[in-house]
C-alpha cells in the first residue's frame, strides 16, 4: 500500500462505528466492567502488551486509532501520545535515563530539549554532553561506558545543519547507547527513522500532522525493543493527550502528503528565489543543491518540508525587526507547519556550546505555508526594502 493511500485509511474501521469515516471523538476517565471477572481480564490483556481501554489516561479507541495510524505510517512499532512536543521530549528522555547516566545531545538541538537536558536530567544526575552536529562516526570519541542515550536532530530546527544519523547510531549501538530522533522536520513521510537506526522517533504532531495551528501534540513512536521502556515511563508520569487534539491530527493527518508536497515545492521554490537575493547571505535549507548537508539529506531523505532559515548580510537588531514587522503575509509567532507562513528571528547563538557559531549575519527563519508563491516572494521583497532601509 503506498502512503498517500495509508495516510486516507490508517486508523479508521467505520464498520466499527456505524459507518463514520474517521474515528470519533472518546472522552473518558473512568470506564465501566459488567463483573470483576471482566476486569481481571482487561487488566491482564493490559499486562500483556494488548491495546485496552481500562482508564482514560490509559487511551480510549480515538487514541488508539491515532497512535496505530501513526506507528504503522512510520513503520515503528508503537506510538505513545503526549500534549506537546516538547513533553514526548521530555517524556522519552527521562524514560531511557536514570541517575548516573551521560548523554550524548546534538548541539543544534530544540531549546526546550536542552532546557529538560540542563535543568531536570541534571537534577536527577544525569550528566549531558553535546556534541557538533557534524561530527558523524567521530562521535566514537565522545562514547562513555555510563553513556545510555544518544539525541539527534536532523536538520536542525533554527540552523537546519544535518547530522549522519546512521554513522551516529551504528556506534551508539555497538557502544550500547539508545538513539533517541526529533524526527519533526522529516515527518514521518520524509525521514525513515527505524531504518537508520533510530530507537524512538519524537515528533512535535503539533506541526504536520495536526497543520492547522489549532492543537498541541507530541508522539514518540519506538522499536519493538524500545517500546517497553517508552511506555512505561511515560504511563508513569502520567502522560496522555487530550482526545479532542488527537482527533484534530487524526483529522489532519488525512491531508498531510498532500500538503506537504505543497509546503515542499513552495519552500524549494522560494529559497532558491532567495539565494539571488543580494541581502541574503545564504539559504540553508538541506534540500536545496549547494546548501549545506544537501549530500546527507540527498542520501537519507524522501523529501522535504517548508521550513529553513536565511542568514542575512550582517546587519543590526533594528534592521532585522523593520524586516519582520513589515512583512504581511509571514506572521511572528511560535511554532510551524500550519498553513500559514511564518517569519522568526532566529537567536539561537547563546544555545550553542560544543562548535564555534558559524553564522555572521542574522538568521531568520521562514516556514513557507500554501499562500501563492509569488505574493510570498512579493512580501519578502517588500520586507528586504524596509531592512535596507534601516540599515
Amino acid at each position: 500500500m503506498q502512503e498517500d493511500t495509508k495516510i486516507v485509511t490508517l486508523g479508521r474501521d467505520p464498520g466499527a462505528y456505524s459507518g463514520t469515516v474517521n474515528v470519533p471523538v472518546f472522552r473518558a476517565s473512568t470506564i465501566l466492567f459488567p463483573t470483576m471477572a471482566a476486569m481481571a481480564e482487561n487488566n491482564a490483556a493490559r499486562e500483556r502488551g494488548e491495546q485496552t481501554v481500562s482508564y482514560g489516561r490509559a487511551g480510549t479507541p480515538t487514541t488508539h486509532a491515532f497512535e496505530n495510524a501513526m506507528a504503522e505510517l512510520e513503520g515503528g512499532y508503537r506510538t505513545y501520545s503526549y500534549p506537546s512536543g516538547a513533553a514526548a521530549v521530555a517524556a522519552a528522555l527521562i524514560a531511557c535515563t536514570k541517575a548516573g547516566d551521560h548523554i550524548l545531545v546534538v548541539d543544534c538541538a530544540y531549546g526546550p530539549t536542552r532546557m529538560v537536558c540542563n535543568t531536570m536530567l541534571k537534577r536527577f544526575d544525569v550528566e549531558t554532553t553535546y556534541f557538533d552536529p557534524a561530527i558523524g562516526a567521530g562521535i566514537k570519541d565522545l562514547m562513555r561506558p555510563n553513556t545510555t542515550v544518544v539525541f539527534v536532530e536532523a536538520p536542525g530546527s533554527h540552523t537546519f545543519e544535518m547530522q549522519d544519523v546512521p554513522a551516529i547510531a551504528e556506534v551508539a549501538h555497538k557502544a550500547g547507547a539508545m538513539v533517541l530522533m526529533d524526527n519533526t522536520w522529516g515527518t514521518q513521510l520524509f525521514f525513515k527513522a527505524f531504518r537508520h537506526g533510530v530507537d524512538i522517533s519524537i515528533h512535535a504532531a503539533t506541526k504536520y500532522v495536526v497543520g492547522h495551528s489549532d492543537a498541541m501534540l507530541g508522539i514518540c513512536t519506538a522499536t519493538k525493543e524500545a517500546w517497553p521502556v517508552l511506555k512505561a515511563g511515560s504511563y508513569q508520569l502520567g502522560q496522555c493527550a487530550s482526545p479532542d487534539d488527537i482527533y484534530l491530527a487524526q483529522r489532519g493527518l488525512r491531508t498531510m502528503g498532500v500538503r506537504l508536497r505543497q509546503h515542499q515545492a513552495s519552500g524549494l521554490d522560494i529559497a532558491d528565489w532567495l539565494r539571488g537575493r543580494p541581502e541574503v547571505a545564504q539559504v540553508l535549507h538541506p534540500a536545496l543543491p549547494g546548501a549545506p548537508g544537501h549530500d546527507i539529506w540527498k542520501r537519507d531523505f524522501l523529501g522535504a518540508c517548508g521550513l529553513f532559515a536565511i542568514e542575512l548580510q550582517p546587519s543590526g537588531d533594528d534592521a532585522v525587526a523593520a524586516f519582520i514587522d513589515n512583512l504581511e503575509l509571514f506572521g511572528l509567532g511560535a511554532s510551524w507547519g500550519g498553513f500559514e507562513s511564518l517569519a522568526l528571528p532566529g537567536k539561537v547563538k547563546h544555545l550553542r556550546t560544543a562548535a564555534p557559531w558559524p553564522f555572521k549575519g542574522p538568521l531568520v527563519r521562514l516556514h513557507i505555508g500554501l499562500e501563492a508563491v509569488d505574493d510570498l516572494k512579493a512580501d519578502l521583497a517588500d520586507g528586504f526594502a524596509k531592512w535596507k532601509a534601516a540599515l
